[in-house]
């Protein structure tokens, strides 16, 4: 006779130690990647529950304004763009990032991003829109670092351990013709940016936009890296105007770096 199975255990490592906010939390990703609404039965598929289960937790959400109601179901509600901005707004050089912009001569004529570090991504967290082309990336959205000038810029303030894991964690899947394909392509922007003090972006995250960035010093300990970048088209990124965008950035920098950080000369 074979012996009795005991009850299954779960490690204290393995167990969810609350299903509930895990669904919930994997309902708004579900959104989040779709991009358009998603009916009843498409969440409760994505996410793996029962129908019933899912129709429980959407209630809940939508009674939060975390989503709402669709013709064709459900998507992300006006909540999670205040928690978003609630987010951002949590960070001086974020709070203090349009009034330093509107004041630079150049600047202000242009498309300037502020960008944090999510390894190996780069995410955007505030646009000033100082033109009427589109160039900049949409807020909430993720770039390589390795492609991205905000996030080269993130590169430059690395130490070698960082720069090394984050490499290391990186996908080399390149975005336009121009992309890198290795971390010592990588390293040489790297090396290159640090002598000129800003990072560049010459088309390899779309192409036929570049961009311009320098890292931000962290307003106090504990807050992520940070950089801020101008994208630009490609017709207009000539080496007079993009060593001149790279030092009204470096200005702008300085100018969102906590005074009490700063070492006396």
């Amino acid at each position: 006779m074979l012996p009795k199975e005991g009850p299954t255990v779960t490690s204290p490592e393995t167990r969810d130690p609350s299903p509930a906010v895990s669904r919930a939390m994997g309902i708004l990703r579900a959104l989040e990647t779709a991009g358009a609404p998603l009916t009843l039965s498409e969440i409760a598929r994505d996410i793996g529950i029962a129908k019933s289960s899912a129709s429980n937790i959407c209630q809940a959400l939508e009674h939060e304004g975390m989503i709402q109601r669709a013709e064709n179901g459900y998507r992300l509600g006006l909540r999670t763009a205040e928690i978003g901005a609630a987010f951002a707004a949590q960070f001086n050089q974020v709070r203090e990032f349009f009034a330093v912009v509107e004041s630079d001569p150049l600047l202000r004529d242009q498309v300037v991003q502020i960008a944090m570090l999510d390894a190996p991504d780069a995410i955007y967290l505030a646009r000033h829109e100082g033109r009427a082309e589109r160039l900049g990336t949409p807020l909430g959205s993720r770039l390589p670092l390795i492609y991205c000038a905000v996030g080269n810029a993130m590169l430059l303030a690395m130490g070698e351990g960082e720069l090394d894991s984050t490499l290391t964690a990186s996908s080399f899947t390149p975005k336009t013709e121009r992309s890198v394909t290795t971390s010592a392509q990588v390293r040489a922007k790297v090396l290159e940016g640090r002598e000129r003090g800003y990072a560049i972006d010459r088309g390899e995250s779309f192409a036929g936009v570049h961009g311009v960035a320098v890292p931000l010093d962290p307003w106090q300990p504990g807050d992520p890296r940070m950089a801020l970048g101008v994208a630009l088209g490609a017709s207009e990124a000539d080496d007079e105007t993009v060593a001149a965008i790279g030092t009204a950035l470096l200005a702008a920098a300085e100018r969102l770096t906590n005074p009490l950080s700063r070492r006396p000369d």
